[in-house]
């Protein structure tokens, strides 16, 4: 087949997303660079009240480990405790002021009235007006006591800063094992702090794009497994899929708009990649953009009146952004050499985007109302931004010497974490919705 010098580019930019070979492993925290005005909080161990043995990690420590990584929170470690209550009337409160710790959090296990799960009674606290901030039950199914952890997590969070946490959501990427034609590519999804790893789908052929459906439930992605790209989506708890788009040339980057009804898709059966919208009920689809120019990598804003794409049409590389319903895009990044893969933050108001100059490529936040862009990461090969659900926290993939890492950075850049696989590589990134 002839293949024209457009699809040839795409092609090269989607291949060039492609990820290294590696041995599956767990994914470590590890924190770069932190803000030294973390508040110190104590998470003191929960009173374990079930009749089964305790499990090895308590729900204070994943608590503690989730605030912790969020590089606002400075949890007290539980051996420098002075005590450990798990009511009120127990808390010594000019002791723990005398230590210097602002808030604390103390807590219960025990099983759920139906007998079937965990109910996790907790207690937040302002150490020096001793006021009672927060006070719930959080109820979870038998295997779930980590998920309500970090359902506690969340919880804390938005009490103390006013914005609803992420701790419970999770986090899809693409992983490659072994070398040369032998490489098995994999889609993962692990929790949001990169425990319980699970392969979504296996493939000797390459796997990109990953993208979450609004109710967190699916997973759209593009795969070569029929030597053509083609778009599937999958419901990652049943591993039920079907086949979205095959057609001729290419079929990629996949988009949910927010009420999960369309897909936004590029697709270059016209001989050029081109943005169309397909109704998922009736498989409708509608061309929303017409240029010579490379139309790619579609998101949707948050209230769906918009398509926010990357396309090359001033010569490189910038973010344009179309109505719905049809029209003139307009471009909407002002500055910089080149800048692509949008990630729309939940207010609208940010756009996440690896920016390059030069050989180099960086994550930058434009701001839609300053109309300035924030440099947020110091790498060199730094791509695929991906905006946490409550906008804290940007997600992207990067490489270190020959290895390639997920990290992610505060929408301020203060700070920056390091997501790790012990034996290898991952990419292609992509953070869910907040799961109900």
């Amino acid at each position: 087949m002839t293949v024209t010098e457009n699809m040839k580019k795409i092609i090269f930019l989607l291949l060039a997303l492609l990820v290294h070979p590696l041995a599956q492993g767990q994914l470590q925290i590890e924190i770069i660079s932190g803000n030294a005005s973390a508040l110190p909080i104590a998470i003191v161990p929960f009173s374990w009240e079930e009749p089964d043995p305790a499990p090895l990690t308590g729900v204070a420590e994943i608590v503690s480990n989730d605030l912790y990584r969020s590089g606002l929170f400075d949890p007290m470690e539980s051996k420098d405790m002075p005590d450990r209550p798990s009511d009120e009337e127990s808390i010594r409160f000019g002791t723990w002021r005398l230590l210097k710790v602002d808030y604390m959090v103390i807590g219960k296990v025990r099983t759920a009235p139906d007998g079937q799960g965990h109910e996790l009674i907790y207690q937040l606290f302002d150490v020096h007006t001793q006021e009672k901030l927060l006070s719930q039950i959080t109820t979870v199914g038998q295997g779930d006591l980590r998920f309500g952890a970090h359902r506690v997590a969340d919880a804390i969070y938005k009490a103390l800063t006013g914005v609803p946490g992420a701790f419970s959501t999770r986090i899809a990427y693409v992983t490659a094992i072994g070398t040369g034609k032998a490489t098995k590519f994999e889609l993962v999804v692990a929790d949001a702090d990169g425990f319980s790893p699970q392969s979504v789908v296996g493939s000797p052929e390459p796997l990109l794009s990953p993208a979450w459906s609004p109710d967190g439930k699916k997973l759209a992605y593009v795969s070569f497994e029929k030597g053509n790209s083609a778009i599937y989506m999958q419901d990652v708890s049943t591993g039920a899929r079907e086949l979205v788009s095959s057609g001729r040339g290419i079929n990629g980057a996949p988009a949910f708009s927010p009420d999960g009804k369309s897909m936004a898709l590029t697709l270059s059966r016209s001989g050029n990649p081109e943005i169309y919208i397909k109704n998922l009920a009736t498989g409708a689809e509608t061309q929303l953009t017409n240029h010579w120019a490379i139309d790619t990598e579609a998101v949707w804003a948050p209230d769906g009146k918009h398509i926010y794409f990357t396309s090359d049409r001033g010569g490189k590389p910038q973010i344009y952004r179309v109505p719905v319903t049809g029209g003139n895009p307009e471009r909407v990044t002002l500055s910089g050499d080149s800048n692509a893969r949008a990630s729309i933050a939940p207010d609208g108001k940010r756009i996440a985007v690896a920016q390059g100059r030069g050989n180099e490529y960086r994550i930058a936040v434009w701001d839609t109302e300053s109309q300035r862009f924030t440099i947020l990461t110091p790498g060199t090969l730094d791509e695929s931004p991906s905006f946490a659900p409550n906008g804290s926290m940007v997600l992207y993939a990067t490489r270190e010497g020959m290895r390639g890492v997920l990290s992610a950075v505060s929408a301020d850049g203060n700070v920056r974490q390091r997501l790790i696989l012990s034996d290898g590589d991952v990419r292609e990134p992509a953070w869910s919705p907040v799961i109900r």
